[in-house]
């Protein structure tokens, strides 16, 4: 009865087939009454998994009823936040996370509280910029998609030491327990930074961060901050995750201020990723929608934005996304805000503010100034010459 209450007032019951969605669907809807009415205590133990999640989300496939399972995710973890109902089931080892420096050809893992070791290694050119990214959600170093499109990218452009961040194993059930620890991964990274920083200089480091990595990376450079009194020069946001984080509240995630310059990426709105501007600049690629061109599930829109950036990284298409500053992508259209192409992804400018909208292709290259031919070209760059040779 519950379930068809929340349905009517909401108007999902009208939807064909409302019976046949996954059972977390229900299962969540449920909690967030219980919790409301204050019938269950153990709110840990209602929070879904990533996996069930993203499960749900094949049968919701027109994304709008998604958006209300993630919101009733939020009410359950304010409410257990309040209650003090959840504690990490499993506090990081600090010992077995790494640094992994990538290159065309090879992979070299160094301990996240040995740092120094990687940047004093024969691979690490403390002449070039430090690109360093963390991913969430089920991830590993090893095993993702992400970070082999990023490292062939940056391979290509040639200017860059590309690191990955292998948190993987503390990041895999994001709502039981694992966003509770982005703050102590943060803190342990920013470590590794101040190690970094008496190699490099400040201004060639430069963090990035997807879903749960974005509040990762936000935390570490808080942390950074508080310990050296420094600002990181630039933390990107790609689609920073929205569940649990809630601004004002014990998990705000990144936000304005944790950098001299914060760039998000939305490309999930309201369901996995944040809707509201986060940073100095929040780009909104396809507009508010949940679901961008060429997607019709919410994990794909989640991995859009890490795939948008990863098209700029490459020479010749830092300006494949040109947006406007705006309130909306229908204003745009209507030619209703000022004319003014600003870049997203890499080559973003440090000193803009405020939200920009842009239209994007459903299939790459997915910038409206994206060009195949050098789609095609840039194919190989980035790769290693002899296979061989890959670890």
């Amino acid at each position: 009865m519950k379930l068809f209450v929340l349905c009517a007032i909401l108007g999902l019951c009208c939807l064909p087939n409302v019976q046949s969605l996954d059972l977390s669907f229900k299962n969540i809807v449920t909690s967030t009454a219980d919790v409301t009415t204050g019938v269950i205590k153990d709110v840990g133990n209602k929070l879904p998994t990533p996996q069930g999640l993203f499960e749900t989300s094949k049968q919701l496939v027109a994304g709008y009823p998604f958006e209300f399972v993630s919101s009733a995710v939020n009410q359950l973890c304010a409410s257990a936040l309040s209650s003090n109902a959840i504690t990490p089931k499993i506090s990081p080892n600090i010992d077995k996370m790494f640094f992994q420096l990538r290159t065309a050809c090879n992979r070299y893992s160094h301990p996240l509280l040995k740092a120094n070791e990687m940047w004093a290694s024969p691979e690490f050119d403390p002449k070039k910029k430090v690109v360093i990214l963390a991913t969430g959600w089920t991830t590993t170093v090893n095993e993702t998609d992400t970070i082999d499109v990023f490292a062939k990218a940056y391979a290509c452009r040639g200017d860059v030491n590309f690191v990955a961040i292998d948190a993987g194993s503390f990041v895999d059930t994001l709502y039981t327990w694992s966003a509770f620890n982005t703050e102590e991964l943060g803190m342990h990274i920013a470590k590794g930074l101040e190690q970094l920083e008496k190699i490099v200089p400040l201004k060639n480091i430069h963090l990035i961060g997807h879903s749960l990595g974005a509040h990762i990376m936000g935390a570490a450079a808080r942390y950074f901050f508080e310990s050296t009194g420094k600002l990181i020069p630039r933390v990107t946001g790609l689609d920073p995750a929205k569940p649990c984080f809630n601004e004002g509240e014990a998990l705000s995630g990144l936000m304005r201020g944790d950098a001299e310059f914060i760039d998000v990426i939305h490309s999930n709105s309201g369901v996995l990723g944040k809707r509201n501007p986060t940073g100095d600049v929040d780009f909104y690629p396809g507009g508010l929608d949940p679901l961008p061109p060429g997607c019709v599930s919410v994990t794909c829109a989640h991995a859009r934005a890490w795939e948008y950036f990863a098209e700029t990284i490459y020479p010749g298409n830092e300006n494949n996304f040109l947006g406007a500053r705006c309130t909306s992508l229908t204003r745009l259209r209507e030619h209703k805000c000022p004319k003014q192409d600003v870049p997203m992804g890499y080559a973003a400018p440090t000193n803009i503010k405020g939200s920009y909208f842009m239209e994007v292709r459903g299939e790459a290259p997915f910038g409206m100034k994206g060009d195949k031919t050098r789609s095609l070209a840039n194919d190989q760059c980035g790769k290693c010459p002899d296979a061989t040779k890959k670890a």
